[in-house]
């Protein structure tokens, strides 16, 4: 009897141990419509918000005629171990509250809900009209998204390019842990002025073409803990609580002796 029970709880558990090896697959019904996702990469871009820093930097054949244009460098002191470290900085362009730049010569131009690439065409067509030919370089200065809950390294991340995925995420956050819910990932993201949230897939193929696939600045994804996590929690918060109560209570038992062992002395 004792063999049989053995048995049957070995069974299980390597039941559930496929389950949960197979359940923490990426893209369990991918195929291979390259085409789309191909498509997908090449028509994403990055839009602009306000509060977005923008590098801007202008060329042409005469250098001076676009010296107006770029804003200074600026030099910083970073104090080392050993040493004290003087870099430079260009400045950026801050999107204000109404979606603007101020830009020198040119005035107020409306960025928000244009890619870097609309703007640098919209300050070449400005800049045309005095310097021939100038060639419009615009980045995105800081671009941020933050990854939480069960990932093996949470926290703030400094992206250096304007098409960053949710995997490119996750794989710098050193990817999910045993217990992340891989079929309900949250993303958070403010969209015209609001706060949207969306559940992702990661089980599911679907997500490759996802309008969400591709993060934007200052998004949040949260990766769910699992049932295992949660009732670990659970147990060792109903434990804690077990613990601190025994624990005041032979405080408690310990004083009252105490004061009764005082009196009849």
């Amino acid at each position: 009897m004792k063999i049989k029970i053995f048995f049957t709880i070995a069974v299980m558990a390597l039941l559930a141990s496929c389950r949960s090896n197979r359940d923490m697959v990426y893209f369990q019904d991918i195929d291979n419509n390259s085409e789309v996702l191909d498509s997908l990469y090449r028509n994403y871009s990055v839009k602009v918000k306000p509060a977005d820093e923008l590098l801007i930097t202008v060329w042409s054949e005469v250098a001076e005629a676009t010296l107006i244009y770029n804003l200074p460098q600026v030099s910083f002191a970073e104090v080392g171990d050993d040493a004290v470290a003087v870099n430079q900085k260009i400045l950026s362009y801050v999107v204000d509250n109404e979606g603007f730049i101020n830009f020198p010569l040119v005035g107020k131009l409306k960025v928000e809900g244009l890619t870097t690439g609309e703007v640098s065409e919209l300050l070449t067509k400005e800049i045309s009209k005095d310097v021939k030919d100038p060639y419009v370089r615009v980045q995105l200065a800081k671009f941020r998204v933050n990854v939480m809950g069960e990932v093996a390294r949470p926290g703030m991340q400094e992206v250096k390019t304007e098409r960053y995925s949710i995997l490119d995420a996750l794989g710098a956050a050193g990817d999910l842990t045993q217990y992340g819910r891989r079929n309900d990932v949250l993303l958070i993201r403010e969209e015209n002025g609001n706060r949207t949230y969306h559940r992702l897939d990661l089980t599911s193929a679907d997500l490759l073409s996802s309008p969400y696939f591709y993060l934007q600045q200052n998004d949040v994804v949260y990766v769910a803990p699992n049932d295992i996590r949660q009732s670990n929690a659970e147990y060792n918060q109903n434990n804690s609580y077990k613990v601190q109560v025994i624990s005041t209570a032979i405080s408690a038992v310990s004083v009252i002796a105490s004061l009764i062992i005082a009196l009849v002395l």
